[in-house]
């Protein structure tokens, strides 16, 4: 374990605003977390806000700027490198001038770690050792990362009223020139998977490209659910001259936020297959970048730059979060639902952050919300559902739409429209109307449900850090749309940043539930009923190519078992639930074996 990285879990970005100011509450601590850049009116009004509060210089970016969106994003990201540089000087004075602090940054850290076992002796020697102890907090103590999150896939194209403007100044594309062009040495999530053309336009940038050193300004991050992709994804760079310096894998369904189901891969083997396959991935990307380095004229590093691999989804306790790094040689795991409810680590008004709180596993479910048409991990009594409803009972379904970051559908606009806005589902209805003499009540009334079921993302995701801070919120009431996976149901009270973290290192409990499955089990049930539900969809009419995919995902279920039984049954963690892990498995078996396609 690195003296500079002693902490062994990361906070993934959350929705649009529930990370947006992470860094500034945890980054100081050596806490790496993630920001989305996707909303660039969030991170200018954000701007705004936390350079009143640190007496910072403040010039509004306004949409007059030809490119305004990156450059709000830059100056956002620009003035999280400030603040977090100052908030990281003055803990390190903190940490020499008082013991108590000391004492309580040490206790934050994993046992295992070298920062933690170097900082302890300071501790026991005090007032004594305070030169010697300033010196290695220089040598040694460094932040948590900054890093951003970008969704390939919401690269809307803009306009100038009628003219389209140059492909540069998509949605995607912007975010990420704001991200390459500001102070920050961090990385860029890609998720959501693969854009070629946003892939490409990473060769523009110079801070991508190594040094001969092998040094990176700027690294990407990829999101990946599987290891082909991983390897598609990622020689595709490679072949530009670009390096992925973490593959970063998401369960497919137990996560928060947007749900992006494998073929009936767990997250178990897939871990499995990314050890054992590791050194291919770096060395097929190794000698792709070098040929493309050296065909554009650019240093070449001598030996493969380093590669991490992470885990993210549905990670809950001490032990899992420690078998993770120690069998599958992890490199950090990802906890992200449940530092909704530490109002140190993250940006979430205080109704929904009750909410949460009181929510059990009932309440979490995987929804139709999201206008981009993939499964939504949510919550039910979100106050985003009653203003909804409200406009549904008054005949005015719809968002106003007015930041269009998901105006997508090209079905009546060839600029694109939103599945959530007013204006898309005034014309979904109206068609519907004309069909009501022609199809069952039931019909209609199901699809009707289907089209008010789109919720306005956009502003829905982002409003939590609005109330929080007291900020005005500007045109239609949206309320709150909030994206927890389903793991956050065995969390059950609002919880300091301090006792979360001693949770994820084992020194205290913070579940209190009994009931709570083991994680890969909640996935293997989530795949379980996913496969059920879209067999029963087919209804009897299931196509040949239907009927190839479910059959190859059903025995990929299978094969899951399978390695899970040989996994627990020799695995020296979770002796106490093996019985009860194999007994699970065995009645999963037979679920999954009979289901027919």
């Amino acid at each position: 374990m690195s003296v500079l990285n002693p902490h062994t879990f990361h906070i993934p970005v959350m929705g649009l605003s529930y990370t947006i100011d992470s860094p500034i509450r945890v980054a100081h601590l050596g806490i790496s977390s993630v920001v989305s850049i996707t909303d660039d009116e969030l991170t200018e009004r954000m701007r705004a806000f936390y350079c009143k509060k640190f007496l910072l210089p403040y010039q509004e970016i306004t949409k007059k700027c030809s490119d305004y969106r990156a450059e709000r994003i830059k100056e956002y990201l620009n003035m999280l490198h400030t603040v977090v540089t100052d908030k990281v000087q003055q803990f390190k004075e903190d940490l020499v001038a008082n013991k108590s602090t000391l004492e309580h940054y040490v206790s934050l850290l994993p046992d295992a770690s070298e920062l933690k076992n170097n900082l302890q002796k300071f501790v026991e020697e005090g007032v004594q050792a305070k030169e010697q102890l300033k010196k290695y907090l220089t040598d040694y103590f460094v932040p948590g990362a900054i890093d951003v999150n970008i969704m390939t896939k919401v690269d809307k194209e803009n306009y100038k009223g009628d003219q389209q403007l140059p492909v540069t100044f998509n949605d995607a594309h912007a975010s990420l020139r704001g991200f390459a062009e500001s102070n920050l040495n961090a990385a860029v999530v890609l998720s959501a998977g693969m854009n070629p053309r946003l892939y490409s336009y990473f060769e523009q940038f110079p801070v991508f490209y190594p040094d001969a050193e092998g040094g990176l300004q700027k690294r990407i991050i990829l999101k990946v659910s599987d290891f082909r992709s991983a390897m598609i994804q990622g020689n595709f760079l490679a072949k530009k001259g670009l390096w992925v310096s973490e593959y970063r894998i998401e369960s497919g369904l137990n996560c928060g936020g947007h749900a992006f189901a494998t073929d009936g891969y767990l997250l178990g083997p897939i871990l499995e297959e990314f050890k054992t396959k590791k050194d291919q991935l770096i060395e097929s990307a190794h000698d792709l970048m070098v040929k493309a380095l050296e065909a554009k004229n650019l240093p070449v590093p001598k030996a493969p730059l380093p590669l991490k691999i992470t885990a993210q989804g549905g990670v809950g306790t001490a032990e899992e979060h420690q078998f993770l790094l120690k069998h599958y040689e992890l490199d950090s795991v990802g906890w992200g639902s449940p530092f909704l409810l530490v109002p140190e680590a993250t940006s979430v008004d205080e109704e929904t952050r009750n909410l949460l709180a009181k929510s059990n596993e009932d309440d979490f479910y995987l929804s139709n919300i999201s206008p981009l048409g993939v499964p939504f991990n949510t919550v039910k009594g979100m106050s985003n559902d009653f203003w909804k409803d409200k406009r549904i009972n008054a005949n005015k379904a719809g968002s106003s739409c007015p930041k269009k970051f998901l105006a997508l559908n090209k079905e009546y606009d060839p600029q694109g429209m939103c599945t959530a806005s007013k204006k898309y589902q005034d014309i979904k209805l109206a068609a519907l109307d004309k069909e009501k003499n022609d199809l069952p009540e039931a019909i209609i009334a199901q699809q009707k449900a289907a089209i008010y079921e789109k919720a306005c993302l956009c502003v829905g995701l982002a409003n939590a850090s609005y109330l929080e801070n007291g900020m005005e919120i500007k045109g239609q009431q949206q309320g709150v749309v909030i994206c927890p996976g389903p793991n956050l149901a065995y969390f059950n009270k609002i919880t300091s940043l301090s006792d979360m973290v001693q949770h994820i290192y084992g020194k205290i409990n913070l579940l209190t539930v009994t009931n709570r499955p083991h994680v890969f089990i909640k996935e293997l049930q989530m795949y379980v009923n996913h496969l059920q539900k879209a067999v029963t969809d087919c209804s009897g009419v299931m196509t040949a190519l239907q009927q190839k995919k479910w059959t190859a995902f059903k025995s990929n279920l299978q094969s899951g078992i399978d390695y899970y039984q040989d996994l627990f049954q020799q695995s020296t963690f979770f002796i106490d639930e093996k019985k009860q892990l194999q007994q699970q498995l065995n009645d999963y078996r037979l679920q999954v074996a009979g289901i027919e396609i």
